[in-house]
């Protein structure tokens, strides 16, 4: 009796160990006797213990962070580059039977094409053409990977680390062009203010009594300040009979 018991006990466990449930982000590779016979898809399954093993794959997308590498530029610039890579399995049997850790392979070769990549182009397009190199850097880890069956998602240059001389050296010459930026800025409005005042003085030249509205009007403005000042007003008439003298004396010493 108790034997049978003993019996019943022991096949209960054998069948319930058979027993898997598969979710639905993920696949179950099952291995006969060592050799691969099929993928489980998700739900619940059943394989024979002892005989059969379940490998559960994660088919969903998955970030892999790529260490800082410390890579020299094609113009000899020391600068430390990290990236980060999404991969997805889209064949769970290679990903298992191809390699035996596909994350950390893909990591492997991403480091490599990484250094090999920004090895080989100048600082300045490091800097401004990280999407580029990003997209040059996943065709390459998307080629080697496909055997796996894994698909690089995409792949993002993140950090570019440069050393603290350059940076100042860096930092010097952006405050130079924000510098000669304001410069020019400054003459093109003084060239724009003389030439305002320039067609001023020609449109007061041009139209009788102007000037005259113009001068009453400035004295107007600075009557009204509380600072104390004295000012003297001449006749239109006088300026210009002074004027008409000025010239009268100059054209006899020019006779001279």
């Amino acid at each position: 009796m108790e034997f049978s018991i003993f019996l019943v006990v022991a096949v209960g466990i054998f069948v319930l160990s058979g027993i898997k449930i598969v979710n639905q982000y993920e696949r179950g590779v099952v291995l006969t006797l060592g050799r691969f016979t099929g993928v489980r898809q998700p739900g619940l399954r059943v394989i024979v213990p002892i005989f059969q093993r379940m490998i559960r794959v994660d088919v969903r997308s998955t970030p892999i962070d790529v260490p800082k590498q410390e890579v020299i530029t094609k113009d000899n610039v020391t600068a430390g580059v990290d990236a980060v890579v999404y991969l997805r399995v889209i064949d769970p049997a290679k990903a298992v039977l191809e390699t035996t850790n596909y994350v950390y392979a893909t990591s492997q070769f991403a480091q490599a094409a990484l250094r090999d990549v920004t090895g080989n182009v100048d600082l300045d397009d490091l800097l401004s053409k990280r999407e580029e190199i990003s997209e040059e850097i996943k065709k390459i880890v998307d080629a080697e990977t496909d055997k796996w069956g894994i698909d690089v998602e995409n792949v993002k240059v993140q950090n570019i680390e440069l050393p603290q001389d350059l940076k100042r050296a860096m930092a010097k010459q952006a405050e130079a062009e924000r510098d000669r930026r304001a410069n020019i800025i400054n003459a093109d409005g003084e060239k724009l203010a003389a030439q305002n005042l320039a067609d001023a003085a020609a449109i007061f030249a041009k139209v009788p009594g102007a000037l005259n509205l113009r001068t009453l009007s400035t004295l107007e403005r600075i009557s009204t300040e509380p600072s104390q000042k004295t000012t003297f007003l001449f006749p239109v008439e006088m300026i210009d009979a002074l004027r008409g003298v000025g010239s009268i004396i100059g054209n006899d010493q020019s006779k001279k």
